[in-house]
């Protein structure tokens, strides 16, 4: 059995999930092929028609871009177009909306929750603090919120985001909305808020659409905030590949309204397995459970021996993400789950 997952060495935790390299040295006796649950992506691809060559071999032609803001602004509840910044993933973007506030001094980020956020203050020279309440964010320069969170799935009304965000303005702070998330939950957006100030959200295309790979993401705001956001960017910030499949996969209800149902319906699955093994699933989303519990340490290696990797945290030994299954993996989960 492999050891401890604590500390920051081989055995310790993997600090984001998709790292399957990492996984094979915890586990060098898990059999091949590995299944990568420990990520919010979803198991679906979005079946985008076939990439036309020239979106490789030129650069993306300005129009294209526009209309990826227009249909992303339509998709998301943006004011308009020129609310939005499209850049190659919001890991892009984090850092650059946190460089915002001219004065860099304190920045406050409700945790647990994606660990990047605070990363990306501290990088833009803020100190930085992590709290569970969600006045303590009132004192800091900048607040960071996920919403529908990741890991837990905790959701903060919408009312007590903009009441936020009218203190953030008032003292020329800014709070940050991160709600990658949102494609697939119940929480309200507040995108639509964006023309009063002090308010950034962050929107990503991949986990939704199944394709973490094309590396995508959106900040909305206040023009005068993403024009700043689009100088750091340069032209050509995403791909012609990647504007080739978004704009078709941001207009096609049908298939967003279908793929909502399919993933629900896989969460309820998933949480049937678990609470058939023991494992009472907590909260989470429809792209991804989450389980508080003593032995969830016990149950990632249990996983990882059989070559089904999930996410635990540092620090949080009670916690476990585990994602959706796709195909055959299903019948790999229920197996290894029975034998727990």
């Amino acid at each position: 059995m492999a050891g401890p997952v604590t500390g920051d060495k081989v055995g310790g935790p993997i600090e984001h999930g998709g790292n399957l390299f990492r996984a094979r040295v915890l586990f060098p006796q898990a059999p091949e092929p590995w299944i990568d649950l420990s990520t919010g992506i979803s198991p679906y691809s979005y079946p985008h028609s076939p990439i036309p060559g020239n979106a490789f071999a030129r650069l993306p032609e300005p129009h294209l871009a526009e209309r990826l803001k227009a249909l992303a602004m339509t998709a998301y509840g943006a004011p308009s177009a020129a609310h939005l910044a499209a850049g190659p993933g919001t890991q892009i973007l984090l850092p650059m909306v946190a460089g915002l506030i001219g004065r860099q001094a304190r920045a406050a980020v409700l945790s647990p929750t994606y660990a990047e956020h605070a990363r990306a203050a501290r990088l833009a020279g803020f100190d930085v603090t992590e709290t569970g309440d969600l006045e303590g964010l009132a004192d800091a320069d900048l607040a960071v919120i996920v919403n529908p969170n990741n890991p837990t799935g905790r959701i903060i009304a919408k009312g007590d985001l903009l009441a936020l965000a009218t203190r953030m303005r008032a003292k020329g702070g800014l709070l940050v909305v991160d709600e990658a998330f949102m494609d697939v939950s119940k929480a309200e957006s507040v995108a639509n808020a964006v023309d009063q100030g002090g308010l950034v959200v962050l929107r990503s295309f991949g986990k939704f659409y199944g394709m973490a790979g094309l590396r995508l993401g959106f900040a909305i705001g206040h023009p005068d905030i993403v024009a700043k956001i689009e100088s750091h960017l340069g032209p050509w910030a995403v791909s012609g590949p990647a504007l080739h499949v978004a704009t078709e996969a941001l207009a096609d209800i049908p298939w967003q309204k279908t793929m909502r149902a399919k993933l629900k319906e896989d969460a309820a699955r998933l949480d049937a397995l678990l609470a058939t093994a023991r494992f009472p699933v907590t909260d989470g989303t429809s792209l991804f459970r989450f389980i508080r519990d003593p032995r969830a340490q016990t149950l990632f290696r249990h996983l990882g021996e059989r070559s089904i990797l999930t996410r635990v945290f540092e620090g949080r030994p009670d916690d476990l993400r585990i994602g959706l299954p796709g195909g055959d993996d299903w019948l790999r989960l229920e197996d290894a789950l029975k034998a727990i």
